[in-house]
């Protein structure tokens, strides 16, 4: 059983999302490429999900996102399970598509989090050494210059959705929103911040690459969707549940959130134990979402919520 964890409205999260084994299925090229554009626009307009940063490689998804309703696990099992079925019919793929671990959650407290973790994001090609430069990526992204001003556009894939429903529009767009709590006039400096960042990131990748050569973006869209990545990667042992950033004040912000933490989950699992000896009107703490949602129990307001 994973642990409890708070899903609360308003909040941001770096998601991370892994396909079967490795294989190259989100092959950045141009019906990948709109599939995952419309399968993200149409979700994030269904569940009111706010957009901040995306980068689809050929084996995974980086989302940074704020959920204004606090419905998170409702949008990503809309949008995971369009993008797997378009994806296993533009493949002709049998089985899975995403792999068995769990989807990356990871809760961004600060602004400097933010800034690292859109970064992380768009820089993600340039550190897997596919090209020189964020910009370079061929598959569904997000630009800096969009955050916060630029409209992501796609129309509607040419499998697995039927054109007379219409849930699924023929053309759709998808604002690409500032992180909350910035203002428009916050904006370009916030933009400065991050291209700081993703320079930094393409800084950090060419030193690793020793002047290694990069596949580059025309032989990343041309790899077989069937084959599977063979660089090392370790064992994913820790799935982190929030970042709080680099800078000033993060060693306090860690604490703060730690121990927010630490008393959700003790009072989430109070709560489950009388629920479990049959006591109904048990109250499970702000931010509870399975018990909620599948067993209607009462939640309480008036506890640390991360």
């Amino acid at each position: 059983m994973s642990l409890p964890r708070s899903i609360l409205p308003g909040a941001t999260y770096l998601v991370t999302r892994r396909v079967l084994r490795r294989h190259f299925l989100l092959r950045p090229d141009a019906e990948i490429t709109n599939l995952i554009l419309y399968a993200l626009a149409v979700s994030a307009q269904r569940f009111g999900i706010q957009v901040h940063a995306l980068c689809a490689m050929s084996t995974h998804l980086h989302l940074v996102v704020t959920d204004e309703r606090g419905v998170l696990p409702s949008f990503l099992g809309f949008f995971h399970r369009i993008v797997a079925l378009g994806t296993k019919v533009l493949r002709a793929w049998e089985g899975p598509v995403w792999d068995h671990e769990p989807t990356s959650v990871v809760r961004l407290m600060t602004r400097p989090a933010f800034v690292e973790k859109i970064a992380y994001t768009l820089a993600n090609p340039v550190a897997a050494g596919l090209v020189r430069h964020a910009n370079e990526w061929p598959g569904a992204k997000v630009l800096v210059d969009e955050i916060g001003g630029g409209v992501l556009r796609a129309e509607r894939p040419r499998v697995y959705l039927d054109p007379k429903n219409p849930a699924w529009p023929r053309d759709v767009t998808l604002e690409v929103s500032l992180p909350p709590g910035l203002g428009a006039g916050e904006a370009e400096g916030f933009r400065r911040k991050v291209a700081d960042e993703v320079a930094r990131e393409e800084a950090k990748a060419y030193a690793e690459l020793a002047g290694g050569d990069v596949l580059g973006a025309e032989r990343a869209g041309s790899v077989s969707p069937y084959e599977r990545a063979t660089s090392f990667e370790p064992l994913r042992s820790l799935n982190p549940t929030f970042a709080v950033g680099r800078g000033s004040g993060s060693k306090e912000a860690w604490h703060r959130a730690a121990a927010a933490v630490r008393a959700f989950r003790a009072m989430y699992r109070a709560a489950l134990a009388q629920w479990r000896e049959l006591v109904r009107d048990v109250q499970f703490p702000e931010g509870t979402w399975w018990m909620r949602v599948c067993h209607r129990v009462g939640v309480r307001s008036d506890v640390p919520a991360v």
